[in-house]
This record gives structure tokens, C-alpha cells and sequence, in this order.
């Protein structure tokens, strides 16, 4: 395999073989350059290239665990500007793959993998070999994981070798698998181009420009490259929340209506219990019409009668840490400047609207400014040690205030991502979950400035462990919180079924926990007691199994069985759908069984093994 990258200038060439418009691969601007230093290996390094016009393309490959670390720059020495329509941050040739592995995701439907052959992505070469075969996949806008995750694995089942790659990138951005002459794939990715993603970039004299990170990993199966890439990604967990510890959100309990008095009195419910952070969600804000006011962040002093710092006092005295709900970046069309129009995205010089909401422009300084008195002032002076900053909607194909749509999307973006860095700063071990309904933010470049991150917003659907057992291909499961929303009219079996999916990730509870039962209690405090023994395996092992064979969400069928191993020590964890068969793992001979959860004895049950080999 070949490692290199690709960019195009504006007035160049494109390739053709019926391809303009599909793809900018083979360009005339590459025609001009000439490898000058170092290898195209998948080997750590620095490889460069340079034009007859002054042109300098590097790409810089690091080893990171098991896995390489890539990112490509161009430097414009040309003596005059110039404009890019597309630079990859990476380009692997000579790929020898029968097999293309992708993540789709859809609200509350995440991760769902989808594997093809190269005759299913009808990319084989025509008879005479003419006309390049492309697929071409990503997304645009600023929730990046919708439709698909930014993640690709090929697979060749004659060597049994696979490659994952995983793009670190926030915004608009774009795989393409390219079938060659000799059939073989080169397969490039980075930010969205010119066609994909209306990026187009104007570099002066001088000038570098540097692309997004990309992590490539290899190995024998798809369980070990994912855990390869999601390895490689190092979020910025704080000491608060290095312990796998158990939360417990409001928003089941109160939808949307938290008030002095209700969280009091979940706070006394929970409080001794091992119940490390209770989060306030949304509507401690603005009028009863809460949604209509996200913007103005005034605290709805007649539900928190002094503000918000009487209660986080309160979860403090009890023992645990407070959080609070923010969507700090959006604007809804009851807030007092949601007509301000010098502060916000516009789009074609009118305020960008999506779904009834607008949104700040995180470059303005006045906005910065602004949020940091709302967000990160109320955040210090109240206590809170916990911030959950939602996200939802999409800026779309792109927005004014720069060249190109593109780079003023990725720009906006970028400023976003600086100001959760600004929080860091300001309140030093704060911990920051990562959600966008629920899971549109899920790539490494936003997880890396989070703690956690809301999995799904499946909070109460069959599918959570389908959609949980997932995310163990794309993120951190130490920072994957999944809810196990409890009602009092559950059942035994419901109720371990939804504590046997935290096990997947990190354990968060909602729901009636006023209402429930003595003997509902006792069997939350079983799961909880269960998850804790287990947290390491959670929180650094390897899934060494995972099997569902089924594809639907809404109505899944059959049985689920994930097993992950840490230092001699195996999590395996049984969910039963419906239709399904009892099929307990298979046991290696000498295994000790160390704990077990739940029963499984029936349709939507669940049981969990801890055990020793």
C-alpha cells in the first residue's frame, strides 16, 4: 500500500474517465509534483512534495498505540494567491479489499454497520477497464455523524487483512473508494471538496494550510482495528471522572420541568447510594415554553426560586457533583436576540434558520463574550462541576463569512470546538458531556474535548443494546453514557434488561426513582453493584465478540451477545430480543464465575456474566 495525499488548485485540470463532478482524484495540479523527501509507507515520518511552481505538500504520519496518526499541509510559495477545491488528509493506494465496512447513523438509530461487497458498490472495473468506478460518502454540515459515522474499513478476505481509518473532523467531510485499472482501491478522505462539501480555499503567498487528523489502523478483524482507532483517541477526561462512576439525569423524571422541589427530592432519593453526578436538564431556563427561550439563559426563578446556586449547594450537601443542561451554540425564536443579526450565521446575508432555531457566530467576539458570562459565569459562580452541551441541528451545506461555504462552516465550527476548550480553561475539572441529540457529535475530534457523550437518544426503545454494543466500533466505551430509564410499572426483566445495556458504557439512570418498589430498588442497587465490578473491563478491555445477526432497530429479533476481556477477565453480556433462543457463551474450560446479573430466562430479558479464564 501506498500513503500519500492530493489536493487541486482552482484552473487546473480535472481527470477524466467520466469522473468530474464524482471525484478530483488524478487531478493535473498533481501532475506537477515530485516526491522529495521521505516514504509513502504506513510508517511513522514526514513525506514531501514539492511543485515546479512552489507548491509544498507534507504528510505527517506519527505512531499512536497500535495505530498511525495522519494529517497532510500545503505551503504556497508560488508568489501569488492561489485556491484550493480540495486538499485529502490522507490517500492510501494499491488497496487490495473485497469487503467495504461503514457505520450509517440516523437519529436514535446510530452505528448501524453496513457491509457490502465491491460488486454490491457495483466498483468493478468495465470490460475494457475505462471510466474509474467511485464511491463517494460523508456528510455536510455541522452534526457529523449523520447518515454515516467519518469511518471506513476495508476488508480482504484472501488475506484476511482489514484497514480502518477514522477522520477526525467535526464538520462537512468525505470518503471516496476508487476502483482502479488494476483492481485495486485508493481510497481518499479529509475535509468535504469543492463538489462535496463547497469548500474552496484561498492560500496567500506564504501561507500553510493543514487538513484535519485522520487515524489508520490494521489487523485481522474488525473487533481489533476498531479497537485500534478508538485506542488512538485521547479525550480529556477529568480526574472528576476517571472512575467509571454512576450519574443520574433528570430529564425522564420531570420532561423538561426540573424545579428546586423535584430535584430535591431526587436528590434525597439517590443521595448514599454511589450516585456520583445528578444533572439538571433542560428547562431550568426561560418561560414554561422552555424551548421557545434557549439563548437568554435566565433562570426561571420561579421554578429555582434564587437561582440555580441553592440547588447545586443542595446535590453538593448529598454528596454528589450538580450538572446542568446548556445548548449554548443555538438560539430558539422566543430569545430576546434572535434578530440579532450582526451575531449570527447567516446564510446568502440572511440568518441561517433550521427548525425554528438560529445560531451564534462562535468567530464574533461579542458572542464569545456573551456566552461566557451565561455559560461559563453561571457555570463558576453556581458550583456546577458538570456541563451537558446539546446540539440540536445542523448548519447545513454551509454559510457566509469566507471564501467559500465550506470554509466558513468549517471555520464556525472550529471556533465552537475553541470554546469548549475555553471552558476547560476556565473551570479546571469540569466535566463535559458531548451530546447533539443524543448522538450527531460522536467523532473523535469533538470526544477528544469531552468527557462523555450521550451514546443515543434512545432512551426507552428495544434497541439500546443494538445501538450501545456499537459504539464500542467508534468511541471510548468510558465515555459512551447509556441510560437505563426506570419506570415503576417495569418489570423485573425490564428493568435488568435496561441496567444490562449500561454495561456497554457508562451507567446513567432516570425515570421514576421516587416511584419504584423496595424491590425495585434493590434490584437497580444489584445492576449498580454489578456495573461497578466490572468498570475496568468496561473502561479498558478489548470486544473480543459481538454478534447480532439481525439488522432491524425497531423491532429486533433474536439475541445479542458481547463479550470484552481485560487482564484475564471476561464482561459478557446476553440481550434477548424477540423470537430468540437462550444461548448462553460458551464458557472456556477452567472459567470461575465471579458475578452474574440478570436472568434472561424470556423475549426482552437480559443476563450478564463476569468471569475469570
Amino acid at each position: 500500500m501506498r500513503l500519500y495525499t492530493e489536493t487541486k488548485l482552482l484552473g487546473d485540470g480535472y481527470a477524466g474517465g467520466f469522473s468530474c463532478g464524482l471525484t478530483m482524484h488524478g487531478n493535473a495540479t498533481m501532475e506537477r509534483f515530485a516526491l522529495k523527501e521521505g516514504d509513502e509507507e504506513l510508517s511513522e515520518g514526514i513525506t514531501v512534495y514539492e511543485s515546479t511552481d512552489g507548491l509544498t505538500l507534507k504528510v505527517f504520519k506519527k505512531c499512536d498505540e497500535n495505530a498511525l496518526r495522519v494529517k497532510t499541509s500545503i505551503t504556497n510559495n508560488t508568489g501569488h494567491e492561489i485556491g484550493l477545491e480540495m486538499l485529502t488528509t490522507f490517500a492510501i493506494g494499491n488497496v487490495h479489499a473485497d469487503k467495504i465496512h461503514r457505520l450509517q447513523s440516523f437519529w436514535s438509530a446510530e452505528g448501524k454497520l453496513r457491509t457490502e461487497t465491491i460488486d454490491e458498490l457495483h466498483l468493478e472495473p468495465s470490460w475494457n477497464r475505462c471510466g474509474l468506478r467511485i464511491e463517494k460518502f460523508g456528510n455536510n454540515g455541522s452534526m457529523p455523524v449523520r447518515k454515516y459515522f467519518p469511518f471506513l474499513a476495508l476488508e480482504d478476505s484472501t488475506s484476511g487483512e482489514l484497514i480502518g481509518i477514522q477522520l477526525y473532523q467535526a464538520s462537512t467531510w468525505q470518503i471516496e473508494i476508487i476502483c482502479k485499472e488494476d483492481e485495486t482501491l485508493t481510497v481518499t478522505g479529509g475535509l468535504g471538496d469543492r463538489d462535496f462539501g463547497h469548500w474552496m480555499k484561498k492560500l496567500a503567498q506564504g501561507d500553510t494550510f493543514e487538513s484535519p487528523e485522520a487515524v489508520i489502523a490494521r489487523g485481522k478483524t474488525l473487533s481489533k482495528v476498531c479497537d485500534k482507532l478508538v485506542k488512538a483517541q485521547h479525550p480529556k477526561i477529568s480526574e472528576e471522572d476517571g472512575n467509571m462512576d454512576i450519574m443520574f439525569n433528570e430529564y425522564c423524571t420531570t420532561w423538561g420541568n426540573p424545579s428546586f422541589e423535584n430535584v430535591k427530592k431526587i436528590c434525597d432519593k439517590i443521595a448514599g447510594k454511589g450516585i456520583k453526578f445528578l444533572v439538571i436538564d433542560s428547562g431550568w431556563y426561560g418561560s414554561d415554553a422552555w424551548w421557545e427561550s434557549i439563548g437568554d439563559w435566565q433562570v426561571n426563578e420561579e421554578r429555582f426560586p434564587g437561582g440555580m446556586k441553592p440547588i447545586a449547594d443542595y446535590i453538593r450537601s448529598k454528596g454528589m457533583i450538580p450538572g446542568l443542561w446548556y445548548e449554548m451554540e443555538a438560539l430558539a425564536s422566543g430569545s430576546k436576540y434572535f434578530n440579532a443579526v450582526e451575531h449570527l450565521v447567516k446564510k446568502d446575508g440572511e440568518p441561517l434558520t433550521i427548525g425554528g432555531r438560529r445560531f451564534w457566530d462562535m468567530e464574533d467576539p461579542w458572542v464569545v463574550d456573551y456566552l461566557s458570562e451565561k455559560v461559563i459565569g453561571l457555570l463558576k459562580e453556581s458550583g456546577f462541576g458538570y456541563l451537558k452541551v446539546d446540539y440540536n441541528d445542523t448548519l447545513g451545506m454551509g454559510c457566509d463569512g469566507a471564501e467559500s461555504m465550506g470554509e466558513a462552516l468549517r471555520r464556525k465550527v472550529v471556533a465552537s470546538q475553541r470554546f469548549f476548550e475555553k471552558i476547560r480553561e476556565e473551570i479546571p475539572g469540569i466535566v463535559i458531556e458531548n451530546c447533539s441529540s443524543g448522538g450527531h457529535r460522536l467523532e473523535p475530534s469533538m470526544m477528544q474535548l469531552c468527557s462523555q457523550a450521550s451514546f443515543s437518544d434512545a432512551h426507552e426503545i428495544k434497541s439500546i443494546p443494538l445501538i450501545a454494543a456499537n459504539m464500542h466500533r467508534v468511541i471510548r466505551p468510558d465515555q459512551s453514557q447509556i441510560w437505563a430509564v426506570l419506570r415503576a410499572e417495569d418489570s423485573r426483566e425490564r428493568i435488568e434488561y435496561s441496567l444490562a445495556a449500561t454495561l456497554f458504557g457508562r451507567m446513567c439512570l432516570s425515570g421514576d426513582i421516587y416511584d419504584l418498589s423496595d424491590e425495585q430498588w434493590s434490584l437497580v442497587e444489584e445492576g449498580m453493584q454489578f456495573y461497578r465490578k466490572c468498570s475496568d473491563i468496561i473502561k479498558n478491555g478489548i470486544t473480543i465478540h459481538h454478534d447480532y445477526e439481525q439488522t432491524t432497530y425497531n423491532e429486533p429479533q433474536g439475541q445479542q451477545l458481547l463479550i470484552r476481556e481485560y487482564d484475564g477477565r471476561r464482561l459478557a453480556i446476553l440481550h434477548r430480543f424477540e423470537n430468540s433462543r437462550k444461548v448462553e457463551p460458551e464458557f472456556p474450560e477452567g472459567t470461575r464465575i465471579i458475578a452474574e446479573f440478570g436472568s434472561g430466562e424470556c423475549d426482552f430479558s437480559a443476563k450478564a456474566w463476569l468471569y475469570e479464564i
